[in-house]
């Protein structure tokens, strides 16, 4: 059902209202804050990856206190077992019946902290549950909380003891992003309230788990000119064939920049998408999907310069707006 001009302008209004509210702990990075809160309601699941104290589990804990649901945080460790994420089944010693107990993956909000510290098999634990929001112990399946978003986190600067995401599951991240360090107004600021320790306590419920997904169901009535399918799908095939890259942006890199596009548009109070919805987000939804050659890598190509030489060789449509 498309989208009317009242619910634009109130998902619009309502979108802003859930950025600032999570800005009251993560000050200045509003950039960061609105690609969270455009993962969140395009239902999908974030990778943060920075240097240490940027804010990456701030932002976590405060987009989880900022919808009313349930939250959980999994350390991830070398030691961490895949039983320790899902669940397990425990046999009732009076019934002698097995009875599955939930891990902490069955939350709204889950903060996967540092997460390729723990070896492959706990993390492909994580694959069934982000792809199909379940989780099947003893072959009976288990259903998470609806939304449900995982929020991984991982340091790109200390690589000891810890394991690559394997391909499948990085593909099933929806962005990846950073934070970055604060300016240097931001930084006074900050400074200025060091005593706060806690600054994601700060940051009330704002709407329910209800509301995030009538938001959701709003977004996916945002109208796609056929032709932005066209240069969405033209994006993904240029990555699959540029030089440099090994394994180009798969189907699932594709449907995802719609579907974020779509609540971008609605962000800006808009009730169509425009060319320049698909450029903002190329880069934090195709960047961790796109594979380089071996001797790309060796002479410092990044996935970045890819996304950007193909967003200057593939021209954008002509915005016509809604149909």
């Amino acid at each position: 059902m498309p989208i009317t001009e009242e619910q634009v302008t109130w998902f619009s209004d309502s979108f802003g209202k859930l950025v600032a509210n999570v800005e009251q702990a993560l000050v200045g990075k509003t950039h960061a804050v609105r690609l969270a809160v455009t993962c969140l309601l395009s239902d999908g699941h974030l990778l943060l990856e920075d240097v240490p104290g940027t804010g990456k589990t701030l932002l976590a804990k405060s987009l989880a206190n900022t919808i009313q649901g349930t939250q959980s945080r999994i350390q991830f460790t070398p030691d961490l077992l895949p039983s320790d994420v899902t669940g397990v089944s425990i046999p009732d010693p009076q019934t002698m019946e097995f009875e599955f107990h939930k891990g902490p993956i069955f939350a709204s909000v889950v903060l996967a902290d540092e997460i390729n510290r723990a070896s492959p098999k706990t993390q492909s634990a994580l694959l069934e549950v982000m792809e199909e929001n379940r989780v099947t112990v003893d072959g009976i399946s288990h259903l998470v909380p609806d939304p449900f978003m995982v929020i991984a986190t991982q340091n790109p600067i200390e690589q000891s003891g810890t394991y690559p995401l394997p391909e499948a599951q990085l593909d099933r991240f929806l962005m990846k992003t950073s934070i970055g360090h604060p300016d240097h107004d931001t930084t006074v600021q900050l400074l200025s309230d060091a005593s706060n320790r806690n600054r994601s306590s700060a940051v009330e419920p704002l709407i329910n788990s209800e509301q995030a997904m009538g938001m959701r169901k709003m977004a996916v009535g945002v109208h796609v000119d056929p032709a932005i399918l066209s240069y969405v799908a033209r994006i993904a095939e240029e990555t699959r064939s540029a030089k440099d890259v090994r394994l180009g942006v798969s189907t699932r890199g594709s449907l995802s920049l719609v579907r974020c596009a779509k609540t971008w548009a609605a962000a800006n109070g808009r009730g169509h998408v425009i060319p320049d919805d698909v450029k903002v987000l190329t880069e934090p939804i195709l960047n961790h999907r796109i594979i380089m050659t071996p001797e790309a890598e060796f002479n410092g190509v990044r996935t970045q310069d890819v996304l950007a030489r193909i967003l200057r060789d593939v021209p954008p449509p002509v915005d016509r707006g809604a149909q």
